[in-house]
């Protein structure tokens, strides 16, 4: 049952990122986290982990630790920890994109089950995406990407297989799918 919680942290999450695109498009940043919402959801997830979902990339985009205390001060501790657990970083300038990639990586077989969720489907979400718009736009969709084509190849494709160690099952199947579509694809 989602309760008014819920409904606080999806207007939250909206004014946070209402300025917000996905990476060089105009699709409303909210998408994602819809998106990542539902599928949390949709693979047996609670309200806090639905509420984690929606502000899961709060942190990274929107004010690291400040606005870490402000979601666990306005939705509580546990979710504060997803959301912590999601995030490779709480200040994107201080490391390039390589320590920040394996340091997250090498971290999920140690995250707890609530994190592997959101993580799982933030991910699946992504890969979808890329997939999608590589299917559309081609090979110029790793121009959008920090590391380009190869890191993101090689970024996916270790999510994928640390998530279906982590988390077996049709979930973490499916972005292993999705991304072995991408690499074939790109």
């Amino acid at each position: 049952m989602l309760t008014h919680r819920f409904d606080d942290a999806l207007q939250f999450a909206a004014r946070s990122h209402r300025d917000q695109w996905r990476k060089a498009t105009r699709i409303p940043y909210i998408s994602h986290l819809l998106g990542v919402c539902s599928l949390v959801l949709d693979h047996g997830g609670d309200e806090d982990q639905a509420i984690a979902a929606l502000l899961h990339d709060a942190v990274e985009d929107q004010g690291g630790d400040a606005m870490l205390a402000t979601i666990s001060d306005r939705f509580g501790a546990r979710v504060a920890a997803i959301v912590l657990a999601c995030s490779d970083s709480t200040d994107q300038t201080t490391e390039p994109w390589k320590v920040r990639k394996d340091r997250y990586l090498a971290g999920i077989a140690e995250k707890d089950d609530d994190a592997v969720l959101v993580t799982a489907c933030d991910k699946l979400h992504n890969a979808t995406a890329i997939l999608n718009d590589l299917e559309t736009d081609g090979p110029a969709v790793f121009d959008r990407f920090t590391a380009g084509r190869d890191g993101t190849l090689w970024y996916y494709r270790g999510l994928a297989e640390a998530l279906c160690a982590r988390l077996p099952g049709p979930l973490t199947d499916r972005l292993a799918t999705t991304v072995t579509r991408i690499e074939a694809a790109a």
